[in-house]
């Protein structure tokens, strides 16, 4: 029976020859992974449905990432629980202030997911790590705790819609625009439940980073997980970070699909979501002019390496617009620590934006850049709802790096093209 990449790694995990889609299936995990928010109320819920032990101390993840270093005493306590946990079951993949990155950004980096497997965490965007060519999906709490305890759990197969890429990204349009201009397409309800499966001759110009990105947002078009193929470049990034056996799945040439559809990715120009969901989108010369009061560079979305490098390429020699409250947040302390070595934090500083240390903290309005009323933000986040980031008269406007800093310049959302003239 012909199969999707996500089907035939969901069958492996189940001890199945095949499944097909809608139906009910149990599959063992390869990892769970639960931050300082969710962390707590599974570990509670683990505790009160009676589980005295965790299935597997080197299988379970928990970055602290939200609102850490804690920026109050209820957070401060969030973290307290999970790291008595940790303590208590012997985790070993515990991760606290001076270790801890944005999550989606540092599992990846320390080797701990990787092509072929499955893997389920208590945050929506888990499924960032499809671009490794694994099967990651977000769950509640409540499944996060069962997981946590017996290391399997249930899913219904999702269909899948196949999105073919062909071209190259032209100069200033990274894996950002690609997704959005999917979303603006097919709406945030476009991929309900369904695998979002990238394949095609353009996946090979896209960077790990770009990957990364289109997968992280798959949630946004109410995905159940976005899937690229393993390459010459995947294989390149899990080198030298795994060291275990891994498996890479490929999609039958007959697998089936709900729906197709062709992204040339040579006619994207930089795109922009605007207020109030990621499908309200626009390219950077459909826009007007908005002046903003807010530029924020970093998340689990945009806060790799290759972003701080674009970033800091349009903010080389400029000075952000007055009143431009810029913050640049790299994802994890290893990206941190590329900037400062490659002359990246300097650019940052000099230019006049504020460098943080990793953390998820504006893009869910936790702190570390809360919007007053009637202000407005660009940004290289993943969701632009409505009070998303601060007071509910506030706007998100969603975009790539480059373009987030070349606005913070600016002082509106343009397209970094004009920069040039």
């Amino acid at each position: 029976m012909a199969m999707t990449m996500t089907q035939k790694i969901l069958a492996s995990h189940a001890g199945l020859d095949s499944v097909t889609a809608g139906q009910l299936i149990e599959a063992n995990l390869d990892l769970t992974l639960a931050n300082d928010i969710t962390g707590p109320v599974a570990i509670r819920e683990m505790e009160k449905a009676g589980f005295k032990n965790v299935f597997d101390k080197n299988k379970i993840a928990l970055v602290m990432d939200h609102f850490v270093p804690n920026k109050d005493i209820k957070s401060a306590e969030q973290c307290l629980t999970c790291r008595d946990f940790s303590g208590k079951h012997e985790i070993v993949n515990f991760f606290d202030v001076g270790q801890m990155g944005i999550e989606h950004a540092l599992l990846p980096e320390k080797g701990l997911v990787g092509p072929g497997e499955l893997i389920i965490g208590a945050d929506s965007h888990t499924c960032t790590y499809g671009a490794l060519g694994a099967f990651s999906t977000g769950v509640g709490s409540t499944d996060l705790a069962a997981g946590m305890a017996t290391g399997k759990a249930w899913f219904r197969v999702p269909s899948a819609i196949k999105f073919n890429l062909v071209g190259s990204l032209p100069k200033y349009v990274s894996g950002k625009d690609v997704i959005l201009h999917i979303i603006g397409k097919i709406g945030v309800d476009g991929a309900l439940y369904r695998s979002m499966e990238f394949t095609g001759e353009g996946v090979a110009s896209l960077t790990m980073d770009d990957r990364f990105t289109i997968c992280n947002m798959a949630i946004e078009a109410g995905a159940k997980n976005g899937i690229f193929p393993v390459d010459d470049k995947t294989r390149a990034y899990i080198k030298d970070r795994i060291d275990r056996e891994v498996k890479e799945f490929a999609a039958d040439a007959d697998a089936p699909y709900d729906e197709e559809y062709t992204i040339n990715l040579s006619e994207l120009r930089p795109t922009v979501a605007c207020p109030h969901l990621p499908e309200n989108t626009k390219t950077v010369d459909e826009l007007g002019k908005i002046e903003i009061q807010q530029s924020v560079i970093g998340s689990c979305t945009n806060g790799r390496i290759q972003d701080m490098r674009d970033a800091a390429a349009i903010l080389k020699g400029r000075k952000v617009k007055k009143n431009v409250r810029t913050i640049v947040i790299p994802a994890t302390q290893d990206i941190y620590l590329q900037c400062i070595e490659e002359g990246l934090a300097k650019i940052f500083v000099e230019a006049g934006a504020v460098l943080s240390t990793p953390t998820c903290g504006p893009c869910l309005g936790g702190y570390m850049g809360i919007l007053a009323h009637d202000e407005k933000s660009v940004s290289t986040t993943n969701r632009n709802f409505v009070g998303r980031m601060g007071h509910v008269t506030s706007e998100i406007y969603l975009a790539n790096p480059a373009v987030a800093a070349a606005s913070a310049v600016a002082g509106y959302i343009i397209d970094p093209a004009e920069l040039e003239d």
